[in-house]
């Protein structure tokens, strides 16, 4: 599966209102510095230290905004 990676302040810097607030992330133990990533499918999950977790989901044209957010194409 492809992912674009970035950090936690760059994602929310892209969301939009209808996705995930700054405060349901930041309960979910993502904030500025934290790595996330998103899947081709709109997930996004969050770094922990043994592995990844799913923490919600985007929905509209998140392609095309996440990879001009981060800079990055999908890997």
């Amino acid at each position: 599966m492809k992912f674009i990676e970035m950090t936690g302040g760059t994602l929310i810097g892209a969301l939009h209102e209808d996705e995930l607030s700054p405060d349901e992330l930041a309960k979910a133990g993502v904030n500025e510095t934290t790595i996330v990533r998103i899947n081709q499918q709109g997930d996004i999950e969050v770094r922990r230290p043994e592995g990844w977790d799913i923490i919600g989901g985007l929905i509209g044209d998140y392609e095309k905004r996440m990879q001009k957010a981060s800079g990055l194409g999908w890997a």
